[in-house]
């Protein structure tokens, strides 16, 4: 389902939320770990690309939760499982191509990518572990992406990664006004009925 003329008004705002719907979040179970795709969801647009245009790096925080009960008006049940992670994208303007770095334990970095696949590399990195979810018992899934507003950058970054303790608590609190946030919620699915891949991204 594409995104409708409310939905692009609000991204260009700087907010998007994408409502319970067909196919809004994809998932993958792999290695123990649950990932998804967003089909509908582009975070590479507005005044974080205006940024990465004009040659600074943009910060992107990741929150990926499993949720016990369907969330309703932004507010959200407390999670079965979540993950946590932080990216840093930069623009190469001579080949009009992104890289991403990953923070945290486990660092990775890629380069010479379009937005559509620098943004898929991001959630392809976001694994939500799968021991917390009953096989039969239904769950939510809430994805939420906040571009990093530069306040928050001190108490977030740590060695050798990111302080996911100040990570949780930014996303415990409503986005600041103007920052540019998006959020997608989709359910229910049971863990019994995802699709499991052994390697690879396993979407078709």
């Amino acid at each position: 389902m594409p995104l409708g003329r409310r939905d692009l008004l609000l991204a260009a705002l700087g907010s998007v939320r994408t409502g319970l719907g067909a196919e809004a979040l994809r998932v993958r179970v792999a290695a123990g770990s649950l990932f998804v795709a967003a089909p509908q969801l582009r975070y590479l647009s507005g005044r974080p690309l205006e940024r990465l245009h004009d040659g600074a790096s943009v910060w992107f925080d990741f929150q990926l939760s499993a949720l016990g009960e369907r969330p309703a008006a932004g507010a959200a049940p407390g999670a079965i499982a979540r993950a946590l992670e932080r990216f840093a994208f930069s623009y190469d303007l001579w080949e009009e191509k992104f890289s991403v770095s990953r923070s945290g334990t486990t660092r990775a970095t890629v380069s010479h990518l379009t937005s559509a696949l620098a943004e898929a590399w991001c959630l392809d990195h976001l694994p939500l572990p799968t021991a917390p979810l009953l096989p039969d018992r239904p769950f939510w899934l809430r994805l939420e992406v906040r571009a990093e507003d530069p306040k928050d950058r001190p108490a977030l970054l740590g060695e050798p990664g990111i302080n996911l303790s100040r990570l949780i608590e930014l996303f415990s609190r409503p986005s600041r006004s103007g920052q540019a946030s998006w959020l997608v919620d989709d359910g229910p699915f049971r863990l019994a009925d995802l699709k499991s891949t052994a390697r690879g991204n396993g979407f078709g």
